[in-house]
């Protein structure tokens, strides 16, 4: 059902509609009244007595208030009773008349000249229809019952007249609706107006019988007015004090769940009579500024605030309440500012919370006429603001708290729980033709930073990565970080295809130089895409998607991996594995396998490089690089670099004692290489197989050597003065300059061999071999390839001069029984000047 218009709302000019009638049927009935009795003001010393009466009568007015205005059921019913018996009906007009208009200038901070003339004209034609009512009945005889019975239909036409004069004027101000809501007060008024005759006429008989009983009547007034006023300030504490608790009780229960202002400031309004009611809240961290009012004639609040701001300054500056109005004299200087904004009284408490001052809760105008916020108000509003600075609080704490738990601290940017949550919003509503991407960016490098230039520097690069990806997401993506070093990004796309052109693109913006300190670094980084619905229906298996496949874009050059299942089933068997490897390391069941290195320019075999092989009892063969992860990440990587050294030494030993010298090549792994307890190892095991130094070749991998050269360069220089051979492995796939080959002190390259395959038919592969051999040659290097497969490439390798291969074309890595077997067949004794060695028969 549709809610009924609201109705629209007039100028106070058009009450003239209704003043303007009234106040000529006030006038004309003045005139007929002194026609009827010329000399009616010779009454004048009872007229300034009744004038007194009906003036104290005002004060004790009873207030209607109705939206913004309050207007008044005159209480004046006991001296209007004298007055009708005693005074003829133009003195009692004009009585009425003054007595409105001294109160209203006396009492209002504020003068309405359209609500004063009102007030003035319903008061004239008010009691100039109870005097016609008095006329047209018979004459008082004595102060008996007949006499009671035309005062009283006088003075009820009177309060009736009132009510429809006040009705007629808010309909034509307000709408009809405001009309209604006066005349329901018509019961109450005539039972109230009633009473205060019957009152009246006891005063009116008192008299007659005894003009000395004026005096006690005086003294019963007297008494009668100040114990209603204390019944009634009692009350109107009591209410008050119920108000607060229920305004109180209120923002306890519901501001923690709903807009605080909303809960507080009508509720404020309402308790001060005000009609205005603001919380001002400065803008503080990521909490903006919040200026909302309460009007009276509003049912929303509205972002605006009628305090003048040098006011509101005051207050806030000084710490302290600032209360304006006719109440309270060491303000008076205010005033006149408030009158320009036509307020004529205002009540400004700080909000504090502890020393510091967090805002301001205002009223303004108090409403009726003859009112204003007094000392008590004052201090009703300092009860309430205490509850309002500690409701401000604690919200904020709860907000504070609530976004430490959905962000994070470093970055600001939403965690792996906001991520979850938001995901699983996204994957809930599916849209044709498009997919929710799952990107996550693993930062290379920042461990780097983090141990060179401490955790300072390398939390500044995260706020550096994390700022970037906020700029370069886009408006509807979702940029997060979920764990040290890597950030997510959720976003809606067209299709798998665009996902992985998005994060590629993405990538390369990231990678522009980044400042951090003193130093300007140009960070990497690795992208895992995963797609709802091809990849998972669910957050967390699309997250834990997204980093197995950024895992595996780490090796690729172009740093973007899009998940494929084969991913998964790899992740799943090596941690199945990894107790098994433990197994397998105890009861020596890893092979090792040797693939010999051969001199291109003499076909001699110089050595082999010896790998770890593992046939798993249930898994079959694992790939090396799956079980040597395993190993680096559960601890065990030293115990395999152990078992592969040692049995590439007792094997070396051996061939040495059947006069066929072979060195040996072990790869190692950084990890190993930052053991500072590594070197004396390996010098024991030499000592122990009784192996020279020199027969001994050691691979790093150029890539992962990169990462922390200057945490293993001390380890490298170590293995160096052992008098072992040190050499670079997979050269050419990092990010390093030919440059640093001067600085580490190894003893030869070998060419990666992504390089070497691809030689014999791209002109690119083929000038990065040359120029790594014609350098190495300058440095004084020993150049090996690996990957040698075809006789063109070794035609190719012979001819730029490199001086050893390996590769499918000499030999498959091969356990020692098939290896001494391959001897046998594919090799033959030669006598040099150094000795015997052993030669290819032919390369097949």
């Amino acid at each position: 059902m549709g809610r009924r218009p609201r109705a629209r709302q007039h100028s106070t000019q058009y009450a003239w509609l209704i003043t303007g009638p009234l106040a000529l049927f006030a006038a004309v009935c003045f005139a007929a009244f002194w026609a009827a009795e010329p000399t009616w003001y010779k009454s004048w010393p009872g007229g300034l007595v009744a004038l007194a009466g009906v003036c104290m009568a005002y004060v004790g007015v009873f207030n209607v208030v109705i939206r913004r205005s309050t207007y008044s059921i005159i209480l004046t019913e006991v001296p209007l009773v004298l007055a009708l018996y005693y005074l003829p009906p133009a003195m009692i007009t004009l009585v009425v008349t003054a007595a409105t208009i001294i109160t209203q200038v006396a009492r209002s901070a504020v003068v309405i000249p359209a609500k004063m003339w009102f007030n003035v004209a319903k008061g004239a034609a008010t009691i100039s229809a109870a005097s016609l009512v008095v006329a047209a009945l018979p004459d008082f005889d004595g102060a008996g019952p007949a006499t009671w019975v035309v005062i009283t239909i006088a003075l009820l036409v009177n309060t009736i007249v009132d009510l429809i004069c006040l009705a007629g004027v808010m309909g034509v101000v307000q709408g009809p609706r405001a009309g209604q809501e006066v005349l329901r007060g018509l019961p109450p008024a005539i039972a109230i107006s009633s009473v205060n005759i019957v009152i009246g006429l006891v005063f009116l008989v008192t008299l007659v019988a005894n003009r000395w009983s004026a005096l006690l009547l005086a003294v019963l007034v007297a008494a009668l007015v100040l114990m209603l006023r204390s019944f009634a300030e009692f009350f109107r504490q009591h209410r008050t004090l119920t108000d607060v608790y229920e305004l109180t009780k209120a923002v306890r229960e519901e501001g923690a769940d709903v807009s605080l202002p909303d809960v507080l400031l009508g509720r404020v309004r309402a308790l001060m009579r005000a009609e205005y009611a603001t919380l001002w809240l400065p803008s503080q961290g990521r909490h903006p500024e919040v200026l909302l009012t309460a009007r009276v004639e509003n049912k929303g609040l509205l972002d605006l605030s009628p305090t003048p701001a040098t006011i509101r300054e005051r207050a806030i500056t000084d710490g302290q309440t600032l209360a304006i109005g006719p109440q309270f004299g060491k303000t008076q200087e205010w005033r006149k500012e408030l009158r320009a904004f036509k307020i004529k009284d205002a009540v400004i408490v700080p909000l504090r919370s502890g020393q510091t001052t967090i805002g301001s809760l205002e009223v303004v105008n108090r409403l009726g006429d003859t009112r204003s916020f007094r000392a008590a108000d004052v201090q009703v509003l300092e009860t309430i603001a205490a509850h309002a600075a500690a409701a401000v609080e604690n919200s904020r704490l709860v907000e504070r708290l609530r976004h430490d738990a959905y962000h994070d601290r470093l970055t600001g940017l939403p965690n792996r729980r906001r991520i979850t949550d938001a995901l699983a919003e996204a994957v809930r509503v599916r849209a044709e033709k498009e997919v929710v991407a799952t990107l996550l960016f693993d930062v290379d490098g920042q461990r780097d930073v983090n141990e060179s230039m401490g955790h300072a520097a390398g939390d500044k690069l995260l706020a550096e990565v994390a700022e970037r990806l906020r700029g370069i997401a886009g408006p509807g993506a979702l940029v997060g970080r979920i764990g040290g070093d890597e950030f997510v990004v959720t976003l809606r796309a067209e299709s798998t295809d665009v996902t992985v052109r998005l994060a590629t693109e993405m990538r390369e913006q990231l990678r522009g130089p980044m400042t951090v300190g003193t130093l300007t670094l140009d960070v990497d980084t690795a992208v895992g895409v995963a797609v709802y619905p091809d990849h998972g229906d669910d957050p967390e298996t699309l997250i834990q998607r997204a980093e197995l496949a950024a895992n595996a874009a780490k090796v690729l050059p172009y740093g973007v991996q899009l998940f494929h299942p084969a991913l998964e089933s790899r992740a799943v068997r090596r941690l199945g594995i990894a107790a098994d490897l433990r197994k397998a390391l105890d009861n020596d069941e890893l092979d090792v396998y040797y693939q010999p290195k051969v001199t291109l320019a003499d076909r001699h075999l110089v050595g082999v490089e010896c790998l770890a092989r593992w046939t798993h009892a249930a898994h079959g063969e694992v790939a090396p690089e799956d079980f040597v992860a395993v190993a680096e990440h559960t601890g065990q990587l030293s115990r395999l670099t152990e078992r592969v050294l040692s049995e590439g030494l007792r094997r070396c030993r051996e061939w040495a004692e059947a006069d066929r010298p072979l060195s040996i090549a072990v790869n190692l792994s950084v990890r190993t290489l930052l053991d500072s307890r590594f070197p004396d190892h390996v010098e024991e095991l030499l000592e122990h197989y009784a192996v020279a130094p020199a027969q001994v070749t050691f691979e790093i991998s150029e890539p992962g050597m990169l990462g922390d050269i200057e945490r293993v360069l001390p380890t490298l220089y170590r293995l160096r003065d052992l008098g072992v051979r040190l050499s670079v492995d997979d050269f050419g796939t990092g990010a390093s300059s030919l440059s640093y080959l001067r600085q580490w002190p190894v003893h030869e390259v070998k060419i990666d061999d992504s390089f070497v395959q691809g030689m014999a038919t791209d002109s690119g592969d083929l000038a990065i071999v040359r120029a790594v051999i014609s350098l190495s040659r300058e440095f004084g290097l020993t150049v090996v390839a690996e990957g040698v497969e075809s006789e063109l490439t070794l035609d190719l390798l012979e001819e730029m001069g490199c001086e050893i291969g390996q590769g499918y074309l000499f030999s498959r890595p091969l356990p020692y029984e098939r290896l001494e077997a391959w001897f046998s067949a594919q090799t033959e004794p030669e006598s040099t000047p150094t000795g015997e060695v052993r030669r290819l028969r032919a390369v097949i």
